[in-house]
């Protein structure tokens, strides 16, 4: 297959600077030979994705959506084969979570989170799973020490042309060559964010790409990838309550997860203003009075006004503390009750304070 270098012609455009290389291909910066138009061109250089490629096609080139990145052109015949797509001039959230080892800013997160989960519900709503969200396929039109004032158009999915219709098991995503990592060494980057029924051959559908959502956001919040049960907020206390719910809505068996990317872009969003405003956390709920319980004497969340149980720390509705503090276990610090005896995540015996 054919080596490309920069003046190289690929359609109408010339090739300038390559941008990014990774196991099917590489990624130019190019320029359209006539007009002041700037594309980015991906030549597919693995044979096995090439096959794939000319069989299936990009089923990904009639998605149109402000946080996918569109494709322009595709050609599997030329030689070499390439897909011609819009260029985005920033950064990937690989290289901002490298440049941030301790977490983004909250409201940060939530804004790429919200244009990610965008990103998926249109591709969802149209029968395709991406099965590859990583840092690495999301791009920014920032670069990392510029992420002030952030919004979610800001933020593009790419590399959709590895998706598939929903349906397709992972006995096909491995012929496909699809578990291999940027530069083909081994395959432990993409697995690291991979959904347990990718892993073990089961049947993908969009819940699939949640899972993987779940761990992107545990690694935009703290820096690092999850481990166990540990929540972000055992790692950086400050992150919000609701935001340590989302993670454990995705990073959970498929069937407990959220139903759809629009349902985890509202729980995402949750006390996104409150916490920009850092107010302090609010005092414990009163059990009486107008604005605690309902006309039945039901204790009433005071934002949501959903009615919430006496002992419920949390509301269920919009994630809301409703106590002053919340016990953690002294070893892993998860979440407990306050009657609790054990953790119900490392048993530990919480009779025993340290």
């Amino acid at each position: 297959m054919s080596m490309v270098k920069p003046g190289d012609r690929i359609g109408n455009y010339l090739l300038e600077e390559r941008v990014g290389a990774g196991s099917f291909g590489e990624v130019w910066r190019a320029r359209h030979h006539v007009f002041d138009e700037t594309v980015a061109i991906k030549v597919l250089t693995d044979p096995q994705y090439v096959r794939n490629f000319r069989q299936e096609g990009v089923v990904v080139h009639g998605l149109q959506h402000p946080n996918i990145v569109r494709v322009f052109d595709i050609d599997p015949y030329a030689d070499p084969p390439y897909l011609i797509m819009e260029y985005v001039d920033g950064s990937s959230l690989r290289q901002i979570v490298d440049a941030h080892p301790t977490g983004l800013p909250i409201p940060v997160v939530v804004k790429i989170g919200g244009g990610i989960l965008s990103a998926l519900s249109c591709a969802h709503d149209s029968g395709l799973v991406h099965r590859d969200i990583k840092p690495a396929n999301i791009l920014l039109s920032r670069s990392a020490d510029a992420l002030e004032g952030i919004c979610e158009n800001d933020v593009k999915v790419a590399d959709f042309g590895l998706g598939r219709a929903c349906g397709l098991t992972t006995h096909s995503l491995m012929q496909s060559g699809s578990l291999l990592t940027e530069g083909g060494k081994n395959i432990a980057g993409t697995l690291a964010y991979m959904s347990p029924e990718q892993k073990t051959s089961g049947e993908l559908d969009g819940r699939s790409d949640l899972y993987s959502c779940g761990i992107v956001l545990f690694e935009m919040l703290t820096g690092v990838r999850p481990e166990g049960h540990e929540l972000p907020s055992a790692i950086r206390p400050e992150v919000p309550p609701h935001l340590d719910d989302v993670f454990k809505r995705c990073y959970t068996r498929r069937e407990k997860r959220y139903a759809n990317a629009g349902e985890m872009r509202e729980y995402l969003a949750g006390d996104l203003v409150g916490f920009a405003a850092a107010p302090p956390p609010p005092p414990p709920v009163p059990q009486s009075g107008p604005k605690a319980t309902g006309a039945s004497g039901a204790r009433i969340c005071t934002k949501c006004r959903h009615q919430v149980e006496p002992d419920d720390q949390f509301c269920i509705h919009c994630g809301k503390q409703l106590v002053e503090a919340v016990p953690r276990c002294q070893s892993c610090r998860a979440f407990v009750n306050k009657t609790d005896n054990f953790c119900i995540l490392c048993g530990t015996d919480l009779r025993v304070r340290s």
